[in-house]
């Protein structure tokens, strides 16, 4: 039954983990009774290991499913990861070049041969980690989106969509990565406000001795235009709609159009118009039907279209035009201007506006149902607030590209005829073509988004598109928690998959949990150095200590800060239950009291009545927190009970109870059933010294269950609340707090018996009375009992409005304590007058800086709150 003296997590962590896993303990069976709680992991990447925003997450689902499992739901956390298309390809191709090969030299098929090789062998990192950290997940319904039933789903779902019209073939402007290779979404491409220019070019106009000055962020552009807009009711520019001016450095005639994409209140009001370079010159270009010249490549460089400039990189095509126009006259200004540069989310790269033949989803017919089903209520998002951001994306939602040139990935389903040049998309790879029968058929090179597969993750993982058992019992899901950061990647995009292809919701209510930030409230990041490492700190302090640090800050709709000192903190929290469940057991063994799960005994002392009553209150707490998110509110509950009240008070007093060789008494009873409830009542934030301590615990017990995880969460009992119990328990602990607070402010020798006296006219003369042991054993005062008012100079005095409390302490101490106030008086005087000083000096307030002069104002009131205390104590003292 000992326990060792120190507490080590790292000692039974890993062994709890692992037996977790292997005793299938939340493998969910079909047959299980109760109701369905069911909820799937955001899927991280297979190419990850885990971070700080993992752990914060996994803590909510844990603590969450934990909990419902406890209540006798029927539960599912399904686990699983994503193949992360960019990401992992990125990651191959890095180590093939450290080999010296590149993937283009070895062919699609051994490139795809040797990322599934990567994957299995590095791809379970994350698995790994999620063990080690207490996930408790149904293992054996793991998922990855590449596997054969979801890639059968994603088949599905993209020939369906095709069907319907809702996914087509087009030629668009899409936000190109050079580096990647690829198109991106719009909600892959990270904005950045940068400082950049405004150029101000003159454009001759043909047939007249004048310019148009056209204002640019990217000159280097300007070899691809073919207009310049001029907004149509702007006065300035009506005579010369239908002229045409001279395209600087290329000499190409291009017409003056009229169109409102000219805003006349910016620059001069005139822009040019490069359809095959900005989205909203592409769509001017359609609606005045002119030609699209690409002067940027791919890769970034230059065309041929861009003559003498042709093969030179993007950046300094644009050092070199402006030198060349500067040369010609033709700048006529140049100003600063913040530009919100579009880069690639994944490598960072500047992403190029690029006329390319895509794959796209049209969204707004998917988003209208979408929108509708949170506007009724079906789903809710927790907090509110997100609700009207997913609103305003929604109801301006724009068609998703969701073809990416990559080998990794699902590859699009669509066969193009060297025939007939028809297109024919199918559920399995076809011998013909569907429009003319010729065999000439060639597979899109193109994969899909990864997104595109996630957005099936709630239904794909259960078995659809057949309908399976799984299926059935847990669609929709019951929750969702996930980040804000994907609330438009990805909840927006599973809720209109989920209604479209199964008729009804992936999930009722959606929790966006905040950012883990350092001290600073600094976001983490490796640039900035302050990234917490997971695994580190739970190695330092405990997996339980980091999962409690992450829970106290995890109010709904802020941000959590995670400092050294708070998992310090909680570190102190599981070693203070630690060392209490040490005493217990150490007694347990004195006393002859064996091992088992322990049922209450009679009540009939009132720290029993007290105990039970604030452990019902604690479990409504805890209760209430869990089902409204709040998970900040259950750690604030648990630890104000198992800290301040059980260890601090409830087991303090038990120890004048305990006695050798007495059995199980109603007090050890009391005492172990108000223990087992606590650490029930802990296990979803604390798993793993919860299921160590309980299991020594009720070792006795064979009709136990094998784990704490399976034992009923504690619900409140009405019948134990005892508001008589908690008032006569509060002012016991106010007459033994005021003891020990006189016998600190006097510097006694803690383990010196002083007598006193407690003078009172109410219930807390009779309190004291029934409990002068208690006092006495617990603030080492023995007290005399007396009515009415306390004599003025028989000691010291402490007084509240139910009782005083006097103490007589020797006059030799009486006197040194009386010295030391005086002394500390004069102190703080001095400190008083010289910092009141220094802020009446005008000259120096005008030269200290800001923050100085508010050190020394915050200081004073320190001070004068200090001198006001130690007067007030001083004249308590009697006098000589």
């Amino acid at each position: 039954m000992s326990l060792e003296k120190v507490y080590e997590p790292q000692r039974f962590e890993p062994r709890w983990a692992q037996w977790w896993v292997e005793a299938r303990l939340f493998e969910c069976r079909m047959d299980a009774p109760g109701p369905v709680f069911s909820l799937v992991i955001p899927p991280p990447n297979v190419t990850g290991s885990l971070h700080m925003g993992h752990m914060l997450e996994h803590t909510e689902i844990d603590a969450t499913i934990r909990w419902r499992r406890m209540q006798g739901y029927k539960t599912l956390w399904l686990p699983g990861t994503d193949h992360a298309g960019i990401a992992t390809q990125m990651v191959v191709e890095r180590e093939l070049a450290r080999q010296g090969l590149d993937r283009r030299q070895l062919g699609r098929e051994e490139f795809e041969r040797r990322v599934w090789q990567w994957k299995e062998t590095y791809g379970d990192t994350i698995k790994r980690q999620m063990i080690r950290l207490g996930a408790s997940c149904d293992w054996s319904r793991e998922r990855f989106t590449l596997d054969p039933g979801l890639s059968n789903a994603v088949r599905e779902v993209f020939v369906r969509l095709y069907e319907k019209g809702l996914i087509y073939r087009g030629e668009y402007m899409v936000n190109w990565c050079p580096r990647c290779q690829t198109a991106l979404s719009d909600l892959e491409v990270v904005r950045e406000e940068t400082a950049g220019n405004l150029w101000h070019i003159r454009y001759p106009i043909h047939g007249l001795d004048r310019f148009l000055v056209v204002a640019t962020t990217r000159p280097e552009t300007m070899l691809g235009d073919t207009a310049v807009a001029v907004h149509p009711r702007d006065p300035r520019y009506r005579d010369l709609h239908g002229r045409t001016v001279r395209l600087p450095l290329v000499d190409r005639q291009i017409p003056v159009i009229a169109d409102e994409l000219a805003d006349p209140e910016f620059a001069t009001g005139v822009v040019k118009i490069t359809p095959a370079h900005d989205p909203n010159d592409f769509e001017a270009g359609r609606r005045h039907n002119l030609p699209r010249i690409q002067v940027i490549g791919e890769t970034g460089h230059m065309t041929a279209e861009a003559g003498r400039y042709a093969g030179l990189d993007r950046f300094e095509a644009r050092r070199r035009v402006v030198a060349d126009l500067e040369d010609l006259g033709l700048i006529e200004k140049i100003e600063p201007y913040q530009v919100a540069l579009g880069k690639c989310q994944r490598c960072k790269t500047v992403v190029e506006p690029l006329v390319s033949t895509q794959w796209f989803v049209r969204t707004k017919p998917l988003a209208e149902p979408a929108i509708r089903v949170v506007e009724e209520g079906r789903i809710r998002f927790i907090p509110d607030n997100w609700t009207k951001v997913y609103f305003e994306w929604m109801h301006n939602i724009r068609d998703w590209c969701i073809s990416r040139q990559l080998w990794w990935g699902h590859r699009i389903p669509a066969w193009y005829c060297g025939a007939c040049g028809g297109t024919t998309v199918a559920r399995a790879t076809p011998e013909r073509c569907a429009h003319c029968g010729a065999a000439a058929l060639a597979q899109d090179p193109d994969v899909l988004d990864t997104w595109f597969s996630s957005a099936l993750w709630p239904f794909s993982t259960l078995g659809w598109p057949d309908d399976t058992d799984d299926l059935r019992v847990f669609y929709p899901t019951s929750l969702l928690i996930t980040g804000f950061d994907i609330l438009f990647f990805w909840v927006a995009r599973m809720i209109m998959m989920g209604l479209e292809c199964t008729g009804d919701i992936p999930f009722r209510e959606v929790f966006i949990h905040g950012l883990v930030r350092d001290a600073e409230r600094q976001k983490m990041s490796k640039t900035r150095g302050n990234v917490i490492d997971p695994l580190e700190v739970t190695e330092k302090y405990g997996t339980d200590a980091v999962r409690l640090a992450l829970l106290m800050g995890a109010a709904p709709g802020t941000d959590i800060v995670l400092t050294e000192e708070r998992m310090e903190s909680a570190r102190n929290f599981a070693n203070k239950i630690w060392n209490a469940a040490r005493f217990l057991f150490l007694n347990m063994e004195r006393s002859g009291v064996e091992p088992c799960r322990p049922e209450p005994g009679p009540r009939q002392t009132l720290e029993d009545r007290w105990i039970f009553s604030r452990l019902a209150r604690c479990a409504e707490a805890a209760n209430r927190a869990l089902s409204q998110y709040r998970y900040h509110d259950l750690a604030q509950a648990v630890w104000q009970f198992l800290w301040h009240e059980f260890c601090d008070w409830y087991v303090e007093i038990k120890k004048l109870r305990f006695t050798e060789n007495s059995g199980r008494t109603p007090d050890w009873q009391n005492v172990l059933s108000a223990f087992e409830t606590a650490l029930r009542l802990l296990h979803p934030a604390m798993p793993f010294l919860t299921e160590e301590l309980w299991q020594r615990l009720t070792a006795g017990d064979l009709r136990r269950p094998t784990s704490i995880a399976l034992a009923a969460y504690p619900q409140p009992d009405p019948s134990d609340l005892d508001e008589a119990a908690e008032r006569d328990m509060a002012l016991l602990q106010e007459i033994v707090t005021a003891a020990r607070n006189l016998r600190a402010q006097m510097k006694l020798d803690p383990k010196a018996l002083i007598e006193g006296a407690l003078y009172s006219q109410n219930r807390a003369l009779e309190l004291a009375r029934e409990h002068a042991e208690v006092i006495r054993r617990l603030a080492n005062v023995q007290l005399s009992f007396h009515e009415g008012a306390a004599p003025k100079s028989e000691g010291v005095l402490r007084a509240t409005p139910e009782f005083e409390l006097l103490l007589r302490v020797p006059a030799a101490q009486l006197d040194a304590h009386r010295r030391r106030l005086e002394k500390e008086i004069q102190q703080l005087e001095k400190v008083i007058a010289a910092a009141r000083r220094q802020l009446e000096d005008q000259e120096f307030l005008s030269r200290a800086p800001a923050q100085v002069a508010d050190g020394i104002r915050s200081k004073l009131a320190e001070y004068e709150a200090q001198l006001a205390k130690s007067r007030s104590a001083l004249e308590a003292l009697p006098r000589a």
